[in-house]
Formats: structure tokens, sequence, C-alpha cells
């Protein structure tokens, strides 16, 4: 059967199948463990390389694995609160009609133009992905980025593509992303803006090929635009609206200067965008009580996101609890000594890429992986920014493919679209995104060995 007319059952059964499949494999999987050393760059736990090591068999069974799916709602508490607080502030704003305003603008400077709003669109969350590693935080936006795309005349993989899609490809590849290349950089002991000229080009060059990708796709999937929400043909925002939209967008701001100067998490932005919100509905003329009720509403729209996020983490967790985490990492990192560096270097990025199955955390997979990686890098005489890279396009692409990443299955549930759908439209897409990877670790080598 081909994959275009296989039809898979709802996210959260994928993601529940994922969790049996998890406490299945400890069950199959020897259990082993690195050893932990605290590193004071990061502020974080490392594996320490050379230190794995046989532990007590842990196997998870069906009643483990059932408690496990409350347990992911614990572990990814701060996110999910970031998904309901921030979800809850844009209703408030949805309510006092900024944003249909705003969609109205966009959609009148637009429309002539067609698909020319979706570069600034890309390059926007792009931008945000390289600098605080969003993806959580669109889940919220989802509805009023299907209003824009309908006035657009796109359908709901455009809008996910120029919008999750494309803050993921910043992240990837961005060379200011905190969460992902400055853990990595750290960890290899390079300065923070060490080889800014190439991962800048190669940001470049996959924020181009990327918003190319979605223009081809959206260009042969056109439908028909809708009426743009309360439109009256204006190009410009009212003053008020454009205040309440400045508040609004204050939370964000600040959360990202939090984020790179101040050890921000997503504790602070629920903690901001709470106050947002509630400011937006009192600028916007809503008493206190009816701000709180729409707020209220806004949260529970997107319980459903929530839910997928929590069950995504429960899958890590059991790995984590059969203690097969580090077996797997194992597994996959220790052929590639055999190897000639060349494609040891290369073979990298499919191993991230593995591993982030297991561990879909970037921030989490950094501190695991790259004490093993570095290392190698020096056995094999290769630069360290080879595993940072491959680390990058490894990890940071497979957030655009696997069903473990909670916030890219909660925006396609939000967006309506069906999880194999969007495997067709991003295969190839991460396919070529891949290749700029690979072309700049061929560049280090080159320019090492030059």
């Amino acid at each position: 059967m081909a994959f275009s007319t296989i039809k898979l059952p709802h996210p959260l059964i994928l993601l529940l199948g994922g969790v049996a499949v998890a406490a299945a494999l400890t069950w199959m999987l020897p259990a082993g463990a690195f050893d932990r050393r605290d590193d004071p760059a990061t502020g974080r736990r490392v594996v320490v390389a050379g230190t794995y090591h046989p532990v007590p068999a842990a196997p998870v069974g069906p009643f483990a694995a059932a408690v496990s799916v409350p347990r992911g709602f614990v572990a990814a508490a701060d996110v999910i609160a970031v998904v309901l607080f921030v979800g809850g502030a844009w209703v408030v704003i949805d309510r006092v009609g900024t944003l249909p305003a705003l969609v109205a603008v966009l959609v009148a400077r637009f429309r002539r133009r067609g698909l020319w709003a979706i570069p600034p669109i890309c390059l926007f969350f792009a931008a945000m992905g390289a600098l605080e590693n969003m993806e959580e935080e669109i889940i919220p936006l989802v509805p009023v980025l299907l209003v824009l795309g309908q006035g657009l005349g796109v359908d709901a993989i455009v809008v996910v593509a120029m919008s999750a899609g494309a803050a993921m490809i910043g992240s990837a590849f961005g060379p200011t992303n905190p969460f992902q290349a400055g853990i990595a950089l750290r960890l290899a002991e390079l300065p923070p803006v060490a080889g800014g000229g190439l991962r800048l080009a190669m940001f470049a060059a996959a924020l181009a090929m990327w918003i190319a990708w979605t223009l081809r796709y959206a260009a042969r999937n056109r439908v028909a635009p809708t009426a743009a929400p309360r439109a009256d043909g204006a190009r410009t925002l009212p003053l008020r609206h454009a205040a309440i939209l400045a508040i609004a967008l204050a939370p964000m701001a600040a959360y990202v200067y939090g984020a790179l100067r101040l050890d921000w998490g997503f504790n602070e932005l629920s903690g901001a965008f709470l106050v947002g919100g509630v400011a937006a509905g009192l600028a916007g003329g809503l008493t206190l009580s009816e701000t709180i009720t729409a707020y209220l509403e806004g949260a529970a729209s997107i319980v459903s996101a929530a839910i997928i996020i929590g069950t995504a983490r429960s899958i890590s967790l059991v790995l984590d609890d059969g203690h097969v985490v580090d077996t797997i990492l194992h597994g996959l990192a220790m052929p590639l000594e055999r190897m000639p560096a060349a494609t040891a270097a290369l073979l990298q990025i499919p191993v991230h890429a593995l591993v982030h199955l297991a561990v879909p955390s970037v921030s989490g997979q950094a501190v695991l992986a790259m004490p093993l990686f570095v290392p190698l890098a020096d056995l094999l005489h290769l630069s360290r920014h080879v595993p940072v890279i491959a680390y990058q396009t490894g990890a940071g692409l497979s957030e655009m493919f696997w069903p473990t990443n909670g916030a890219l299955m909660a925006v396609l549930l939000a967006a309506g679209v069906p999880y194999a759908k969007w495997i067709r439209f991003v295969a190839g897409g991460v396919a070529i995104a891949a290749l700029i990877g690979i072309a700049g670790i061929a560049a280090v080598i080159f320019l090492r060995a030059a």
C-alpha cells in the first residue's frame, strides 16, 4: 500500500502506542547507564564518556506504563502551563477584537500579493526559533494563523509549515539558539560565536530552502481566499488595537531577553502572559470578570494540545525508568569509532535523529550525547564543530517528524492536519535541509584539511 493512502490513527493513539513500544523495549534491551557529572559551564548533569556499564534490569510493566502517562504531565508541567497561559491570553486579545483587526490588515496588505506573505511570516518564526527555540508557544497561535491562511488562500499544511516548520528550521540551524547550539558549543568547549559565519550561512540557506519548499506546495494547492473577519479594507491597524497588540507582544519580547540573559524558562513566560493577557483585556474595555472568563475559555480550548504534550513526555519517562536510554545511545554511537573519519562524521546526523526519538528534548539530548561525540571527534581527528553541526542537524530536523515531539503533534492537532499528510509534505524538505547540514560538515572537514 502506498504511503499516501495510509490513514494513521488519532495522534493520542499514536503516542499511547509509543508508550507501549517503549515499555516493550525495556524488556528487550539490556539495561545500562553512563556515569554523570555536574558541568559548571552549562549548569547541567552530563554523561562521562567511556563509563557505560550494565545496571540491574528494570522492565516496565503494563500498569507502570499506564502510570507513566500522568507522570508525563507532571514532568511536562512547565510546558503544559505555558500552552494554557499563552493560549488564554491570545483568546482575550481575540475577544477585544485585536486579532481579527490584525488579520484583516494582513489580509488586506497581502491579498493581492498572495503567497508573498509566506516569506516574511517564515522569517519571523525562524528568527524566534533561532533566538529561543520557539515551538510550544506556537500552539495557542494556530487558530489565528488558520484564519490568516484562509484569507491568503492557503491550506492548513502551509499554515503549519510557515509557523512551526519555519521555527524548527530556525532552531536547527540558528547560530544563537541557547537551548541547542549554545549548550552544544559549551559542551564542545567552543566559544559561543565559534564558526558564526558558517552557521549563519547554513541558517540562511536552510531558511531560503524552506520558504521555497513551502511556496512550491502553496502554489500547487491554492484554496479560495475567504473574507477577513470584520475586514473593512483598512491597511493599517487602528491605534487602539496597536496598543493592545504591543501589550500582548511585550511578554514575548521580555521572554526572549530573559532566556538569553537571565536564564528564564517557561514559568517566567507563563507569568508574563498572565499579566499581559489581563492587561490587554482591561485595555480593550473588558471588565476584570469578563477578562478572566475569556482567559479561562481560551485555556480550556487547548486542553487537548496539553494532553498530547504530557503523553509524548511519558515515552521518554518509560525508557528512562527501564534504564535503556543510555543503552540506545551507546549502541548507536560506539560503532562510529571503527569507521573512517568522514563516514563517522556524516553518520552522526542519522544517529542523532534516532536518539531524538527516545530523547525528544534538544537540550536534554545535548547534555546526553555531546560528551560522547566530542571525544569521538578528537579520536578521529575531526574538528569539534563536526559533532555540534551533526547534532544540530540530526536532532533539530527530526523535531519536524518524530511523533514524540509533543509540540509538533499538538500543532498538527490544533490545525487539523493529519500526521501522515504532514509527513508526506515535510519529508522532501527535511531531506534537502539535511544536505545543508552535510555540506556544513564537509566544509569544516575541508577547511581543516586545507
